[in-house]
């Protein structure tokens, strides 16, 4: 008898992996930037697009890029030229997770084994944007297996000038209830915000884990003195592990909804301004990131 293998589906803006009993799989919108719709393993729910929510104020699992999180008033300057991006966050004023999001991805490469998939999305821009003058490629190469999911993302400088980025992605982890839930890393600064979200320092924090979430509401920035972090649910335990040495954490939890958005990024709120985490990426080069989600379901503990 034939192996059995992951397989693929193709419908409208979507692209689905599945596993051979369609027990674990994972849901990709072409035009919502390439962004993970959704992630099952083992028939047990591990990330959301928080529907009925609409994904234009959630920014579900989005790539964020240029820039990760806001820009105050959507100002910077770069090489003594002031630049301004468009402030889609319109009552804050400020501009909000970047240029990506909402841009189609085509589906450039896949792989189906009897242990794994692997998806490759890509997006080119063709033209300079006035708000951020500079081509670049970005290619998402997602590799989903029976036990968790990664996610590699590599930006190339097409262009014959270098261009200021940080990189941030937006996943929300569900939950059956969050109240029973927490979260494992290691921190011992946090950032300031004003009213705005925008950063206006950082603080020495003394954070005690593990870190119960009951009855806590989180809209939180973190320095993360190793880029890992664990999250506890009545369900499963997952582990989130970057590659990048220097990840800044960003918690959320939107109201009313048994989730929490675990925010890897490469920068902070403003950091077109304020340069913390900010890296340029010169012509023909590449910067390159890698995200690991690994879950252990704890009624199917191996």
């Amino acid at each position: 008898m034939a192996t059995q293998i992951f397989r693929l589906e193709k419908y409208n803006d979507f692209i689905c992996l599945y596993s051979q009993c369609s027990s674990t799989q994972a849901r990709f919108c072409l035009s919502r930037g390439g962004s993970l719709d959704s992630l099952m393993i083992e028939n047990t729910q591990i990330i959301t697009n928080l529907s009925p929510i609409s994904p234009q104020k959630t920014y579900p699992s989005s790539i964020l890029f240029p820039f990760a999180n806001r820009i105050k008033d959507g100002k910077y300057n770069f090489n003594n030229k002031n630049y301004v991006f468009d402030c889609n966050e319109a009552a804050a004023k400020n501009a909000l997770h970047g240029l990506v999001y909402n841009k189609t991805f085509n589906c450039t490469a896949h792989k189906l084994t009897s242990e794994f998939a692997c998806l490759q999305l890509s997006y080119e821009t063709e033209k300079l944007d006035d708000s951020f003058p500079f081509l670049y490629r970005i290619d998402l190469h997602y590799k989903l297996t029976k036990n968790g999911l990664s996610l590699e993302i590599t930006v190339l400088n097409t262009g014959e000038n270098k261009f200021p980025f940080t990189l941030g992605w937006h996943p929300y982890f569900k939950t059956s209830d969050l109240n029973q839930s927490a979260l494992c890393f290691s921190s011992t600064q946090k950032l300031v915000t004003d009213a705005r979200n925008i950063t206006t320092g950082v603080v020495s924090c003394d954070l005690k884990v593990p870190y119960d979430l009951k009855g806590v509401a989180l809209d939180d920035t973190y320095i993360l003195q190793t880029p890992v972090v664990e999250f506890i649910t009545p369900e499963y335990d997952l582990k989130l592990t970057v590659s990048e040495a220097e990840t800044y954490l960003q918690l959320y939890t939107p109201p009313t909804v048994n989730a929490i958005a675990i925010e890897p990024m490469t920068g902070v709120s403003n950091s077109f301004n304020n340069k913390i985490g900010l890296k340029e990426l010169h012509p023909k080069e590449t910067f390159q990131i890698y995200c690991c989600i690994e879950v252990k379901l704890k009624n199917n503990r191996n």
